[in-house]
């Protein structure tokens, strides 16, 4: 798939098939990840795959929607905050470089025709014991990753006049 068709056509998945997803998908998927920009190329973030099968009820804890745990796999990105680059004004950029990395692996899976849905709305109380997670390592965003059992909704956006100013802030 092209680029544009990838950015054009990827959208958010609430309802998924019944299948695996191929270990060769998913590690393309991973490297697309690994492959990400990152501030001073620190790359502050780690990734948990987790198998849904066998564990539906306990993970539903993370998000209680059914369809979360429909898909075979649920990827948790997490922001090593220690390991982020820091900015002049004291801003880590952790978050940032993890975002950045979560994006390349939702257009990879886009891309490879497999569906996620980007989850900030998760418990992050439960999602820290669940995974066992130390102090500085903050679980930013979750999706399931499979293949889609829905149609995409038609996208809305802004208008490009609304979201692009030359120069300077217009308000």
């Amino acid at each position: 798939m092209t680029f544009d068709r990838v950015i054009r056509e990827r959208y958010s998945v609430r309802s998924y098939q019944d299948k695996p997803v191929e270990d060769e998908k998913l590690n393309q998927i991973l490297e697309a990840a690994n492959l990400a920009p990152t501030a001073a190329n620190r790359q502050p973030f780690r990734l948990i795959v987790l198998h849904t099968k066998g564990r539906k009820q306990e993970l539903q804890r993370l998000y209680p929607r059914p369809w979360f745990v429909q898909a075979p796999i649920i990827i948790v990105a997490l922001a090593v905050m220690d390991e982020g680059w820091i900015r002049s004004d004291g801003k880590n950029y952790a978050e940032v470089d993890t975002t950045i990395a979560m994006d390349h692996l939702i257009l990879k899976a886009a891309d490879l025709g497999l569906g996620t849905c980007w989850i900030a709305a998760f418990d992050p109380v439960v999602t820290r014991n669940m995974l066992k997670l130390p102090t500085g390592v903050d679980p930013l965003v979750l999706t399931p990753l499979g293949y889609p059992a829905d149609e995409p909704r038609a996208k809305k956006r802004k208008s490009m006049t609304e979201l692009v100013m030359y120069d300077q802030w217009v308000s």
